[in-house]
């Protein structure tokens, strides 16, 4: 599947337990899908590896494309770099580096891929303004609440002008106003880039927005 993502027999395991258990699974470019399901599942271990963050366990049929192209066989550098380039993560706890500033946590993936420094800067600062944090860019993390840390999150996730974004749990630390209009960040973003989201979700609001729910439960897709 060109421009989307296509995996076929996915299985991964942690010593003698078995997270997935043979996942087959298309998304199509634009789409944006929920993962659901209870704790447990094995929601974020797949969305770790659609994202490229783990490996499948080594089995000759399984694959993974993503935006046509297929992943499984590329090396760490090569993986590392394929990811910078195509690909945007947010999490619960935005991971941003609190000695940086707003503006330089959204820039540091293009930095890191060697783009113009310049160039990241203005588009940085453009992102930062359209999630309404523009009075903020100079403050660190500590200096934010979480829904502004979590913009903060999604602007670096854009930088680079990815296919797929990848989000685990992106509101589940968020009060209920602030989820909101996350959600609706999402939602804008994909009608203005036609990028493609993948999130892993508990927030029944979130799921039931989206354009389908994939639900997960002991390890396997539950159609």
């Amino acid at each position: 599947m060109n421009n989307g993502i296509s995996c076929t027999n996915i299985f991964k395991s942690y010593g003698d337990l078995t997270v997935l258990k043979g996942i087959d699974l298309n998304i199509s470019s634009g789409e944006i899908v929920a993962i659901v399901g209870p704790s447990g599942a094995g929601k974020t271990t797949l969305l770790q590896i659609l994202g490229t963050l783990d490996y499948v366990d080594p089995n000759e049929k399984s694959n993974l494309e993503i935006d046509g192209i297929s992943t499984l066989n590329m090396n760490a550098a090569n993986m590392a770099l394929f990811r910078n380039n195509h690909l945007g993560f947010i999490f619960q706890f935005h991971e941003l580096l609190p000695e940086f500033t707003a503006l330089e946590n959204v820039c540091m993936p293009g930095w890191i891929g060697n783009n113009n420094s310049k160039k990241v800067e203005k588009k940085a600062k453009e992102l930062l303004n359209q999630m309404g944090l523009s009075d903020r860019i100079h403050h660190k993390p500590q200096e934010l609440s979480g829904g502004e840390q979590q913009r903060v999150a999604v602007a670096r996730a854009l930088i680079n002008d990815p296919k797929v974004i990848f989000a685990d749990e992106p509101s589940g630390n968020l009060d209920s106003n602030s989820a909101a209009s996350l959600h609706e960040i999402f939602f804008k973003l994909r009608d203005q880039t036609g990028c493609t989201f993948v999130i892993v979700t508990h927030n029944d609001e979130l799921a039931n927005m989206a354009d389908r729910k994939i639900l997960l439960r002991d390890g396997k897709i539950n159609s």
